[in-house]
């Protein structure tokens, strides 16, 4: 059996300035509209919809994207010169660090809605030891 995400909905206050922002840090592109959603697209396939819905309603999320290092050396490059908090770890309690867990890099930001996004140069593993996984 072979099962790929293809897409999930991420909600917004505002789905044009959620969107932007991250194909923006990410270096990708906002799609046309489809329907209610605004996507954006990873080279994996998979589509971040983004629908504008109540502030109350929306319930942040995690989302984790695998970069190269020349694509996260350019995202965070972007995020600096836009001066976007970044923290290395998931509790964002270290501000302006990244890691570099299982001996790649990584940091993590919040989206105009408290949306945590992160990016990695590595994969995680549940096998391997996280040698190196100090922050800078």
């Amino acid at each position: 059996m072979s099962v790929e995400l293809n897409h999930t909905i991420v909600q917004a206050r505002d789905k044009q300035e959620s969107a932007r922002f991250l194909a923006h840090v990410l270096g990708l592109e906002v799609g046309p509209p489809f329907g209610p959603f605004l996507p954006v697209g990873t080279a994996n396939g998979v589509t971040l919809d983004f629908m504008t819905v109540s502030a109350e309603s929306i319930a942040t999320q995690h989302y984790a994207f695998l970069v190269s290092d020349e694509d996260f050396d350019a995202a965070f490059a972007r995020i600096e010169e836009a001066k976007i908090e970044y923290f290395d770890d998931p509790h964002l309690r270290r501000a302006g660090r990244i890691n570099h867990y299982y001996g790649g890099r990584g940091l993590y930001f919040l989206d105009p809605v408290g949306h945590t996004m992160e990016i990695i140069t590595r994969p995680y593993s549940t096998t391997d030891d996280p040698t190196g996984s100090t922050a800078e």
